[in-house]
């Protein structure tokens, strides 16, 4: 399985017991749906490997407390600690029309309401406070805030994102 067939779930962050249990972080707002897999993948040493779920469980409301298959100890849990756990894609849920998640939109082109034409999506700022559209534009990179009230419409059967921007927020990326 490679990463670009998986979406990033969580990271182990912490031991729970000397029986080798883990808590993972998820990285989602609705961890109990994760709260009865089978399996998952683990990054180890850059490679994706599959590991089976004996039990888990919610832990503290956004923690999911695990034991993994054949891992029996604090050794074999030190040796998965900050690891992020990965799924296949088909495993995501399905959102409503106007929501998406940030792999799905790469490639997308940009239109502003009154700009017009912006450009395609070629990645997602997500490290600030504020997740940015990363745009480019014939070379020039566009950063729009991905914000509820700039997102007017998401086309996805045509792939386009419609938004409506501030005046002159595009214009300053273009300014010489």
């Amino acid at each position: 399985m490679q990463k670009e067939e998986c979406f990033f779930l969580g990271k182990i962050v912490k031991k729970y017991s000397f029986k080798g249990e883990l808590l993972i972080k998820l990285d989602t707002d609705e961890p109990e749906l994760y709260e009865n897999m089978d399996s998952v993948f683990i990054e180890v040493r850059n490679n994706l490997v599959p590991f089976f779920i004996e039990s888990s469980q919610l832990h503290k409301s956004e923690l999911l407390r695990i034991k993994f298959e054949d891992v029996d100890s604090e050794e074999d849990a030190d040796a998965l600690m900050k690891s992020g756990l990965y799924l296949p894609l088909e495993f995501l849920p399905k959102l409503e029309d106007d929501k998406f998640y940030f792999h799905e939109i790469i490639g997308y082109t940009v239109e502003d309401k009154t700009f017009g034409l912006v450009g395609i999506i070629k990645s997602i700022n997500d490290s600030t406070a504020q997740s940015l559209f990363e745009i480019d534009r014939d070379g020039v990179e566009i950063l729009i805030p991905m914000n509820d009230e700039f997102i007017s419409k998401v086309d996805k059967k045509n792939k386009v994102i419609i938004v409506d921007t501030p005046e002159g927020l595009i214009d300053l990326y273009l300014e010489e």
